[in-house]
């Protein structure tokens, strides 16, 4: 079958390391199904990949991708769950110490086909296109905990977006400006601002600017570039939940702010199949769709990945093997 993979990361050149030809399909053991993909969404996990960050040489040759919607055995058309948990595990699956994500232990969905657990994939709803729910699991499922699960904010609020025209940053838009908060939102250029705009931010500002009020909560996945301004407008009280850190992830601590201010900093990786359960069914109620910059034949998955490292989407890029 056709699949983009790494067979070996290169940490100083990981648009090197992309491959796209043919790897054996997948022969699911006990408890485990194969999906047709239909769609696949890029991630910057799969740069994180490609450099090796999570992802040693000895697991490789490694299908890339986290995302993806298809059909199962049955017909059914499915959205894949990319959290895999360890079989023994009991509780929700963002706590497990053993999960892995697809593409770091097992094959990514960058693929014509993928293999997961059977728990692992969800009904996808007919509202919903196929490229439209292969963009949900990672960045918009993030989004959607971030906002609903760890963020504390009730409608009316003011929250900041930091980095608006990342796949998490551009989802948190969508899905706060749905949920009735005032959503504000900062980027470099003067483009993605206006796609800010565009997304449902009421207000958008140049990265670091100051704000004409501090906010409730900053929905935080840039790291060491925007953190100082994310704890420097919040209000007294207020909460920066972090997902990530694309800038790098050793930002200057700022303690005496924390406490002297009483701010929370509240980190969220990925959601539990519940959440995204429950996103699916919010989309398919609300006519609220992801943000979708580009969609391109599998065979030009390298030519994705490149406009996502160099920054040069909005949204989205999804493949369709």
């Amino acid at each position: 079958m056709l699949a983009a993979y790494t067979d070996a990361p290169n940490p100083d050149a990981p648009l090197d390391a992309v491959v796209v030809g043919e790897r054996p399909a997948p022969e699911p053991p006990g408890g485990w199904v194969s999906v047709e993909v239909k769609a696949a969404s890029l991630n910057h996990h799969d740069l994180f990949s490609l450099a090796g960050v999570g992802l040693s040489a000895d697991r490789c040759p490694m299908i890339l991708g986290c995302d993806a919607a298809g059909v199962d055995p049955d017909g059914n058309e499915v959205v894949v769950y990319p959290v895999i948990g360890d079989p023994q595990w009991r509780g929700e699956e963002t706590f497990d110490p053993r999960r892995t994500l697809l593409s770091e232990l097992h094959q990514g969905t960058l693929a014509e086909q993928v293999m997961v657990p059977a728990r692992n994939v969800l009904p996808k709803p007919p509202e919903l296109s196929f490229a439209e729910a292969a963009c949900l699991g990672t960045a918009w499922l993030t989004a959607y905990r971030m906002l609903f699960v760890a963020s504390g904010l009730r409608p009316g609020q003011t929250v900041l977006v930091q980095g608006a025209a990342g796949g998490v940053a551009s989802a948190a838009i969508v899905l706060a400006r749905t949920a009735g908060l005032r959503v504000w939102a900062t980027s470099r250029t003067e483009a993605k601002r206006a796609a800010a705009l565009s997304l449902g931010a009421h207000q958008a500002f140049e990265a670091g600017a100051r704000l004409p009020e501090r906010v409730d909560a900053v929905i935080e996945s840039v790291g060491e570039a925007t953190w100082g301004h994310s704890l420097k407008s919040l209000r007294p009280g207020g909460r920066v939940v972090v997902c990530g850190a694309t800038t790098g992830a050793n930002p200057p601590a700022d303690l005496t702010r924390v406490f002297f201010l009483q701010l929370s900093i509240v980190g969220v990786t990925m959601g539990s199949r519940d959440d995204l359960a429950a996103l699916l069914t919010l989309l398919a109620d609300t006519g609220v769709r992801p943000v979708i910059d580009r969609e391109l034949p599998l065979g030009n998955a390298a030519d994705g990945l490149a406009a996502l490292a160099a920054g040069d989407v909005t949204g989205k890029v999804v493949l369709r093997p």
